[in-house]
């Protein structure tokens, strides 16, 4: 958890929900870019939220959190393989009723597949509410940098989703 970014209420604003985390794989830092900047929109809202690359996860612990969203690359049209692992892991706990977003990075090709598509159906398996349907930051080439604006548009997601 050293790695985890936290973000809190801020002075007096007041959190709707007592938890929210941010889980990201990333393997050029584009992810962690975009993952900071939700959670940061979301922590600009009131809410309490960590952010943190899922190596760092304590799974056993994530039951505590009211709000996940799951992010990645993709790969190979789809989830990455240490996406895949960790989600796989998620079904050893209950997190049925908690509510989800997922997200990814992609080269802007209707032919480049969805991770944030697969994670979402992942977390709706697993019993989460998704409360915004999955969202592509694009990137330029193969390894990045994110298109222009991506970190912005994510910040805003996370400003306006409705957790309440």
């Amino acid at each position: 958890m050293d790695n985890a970014v936290r973000h809190g209420v801020p002075p007096g604003g007041v959190s709707r929900m007592t938890k929210a985390i941010v889980i990201y794989h990333t393997q050029f830092g584009n992810t962690e870019i975009v993952a900071k900047a939700l959670a940061s929109g979301l922590g600009a809202q009131g809410i309490e939220v960590e952010c943190m690359p899922l190596d760092d996860v304590p799974v056993d612990a994530l039951s505590n959190y009211d709000f996940l969203a799951v992010g990645g690359p993709t790969h190979g049209f789809g989830m990455s393989r240490p996406m895949k692992a960790f989600l796989q892991r998620l079904a050893s706990i209950d997190l049925r009723g908690k509510k989800a977003f997922a997200f990814d990075t992609k080269f802007p090709s209707r032919f480049a597949g969805s991770a944030a598509k697969g994670i979402e159906k992942r977390l709706q398996r697993l019993g989460l509410t998704v409360v915004k349907p999955a969202v592509s930051a694009f990137i330029t080439g193969g390894q990045g940098p994110l298109r222009e604006g991506m970190a912005a548009t994510f910040q805003q997601i996370g400003l306006e989703l409705d957790l309440a």
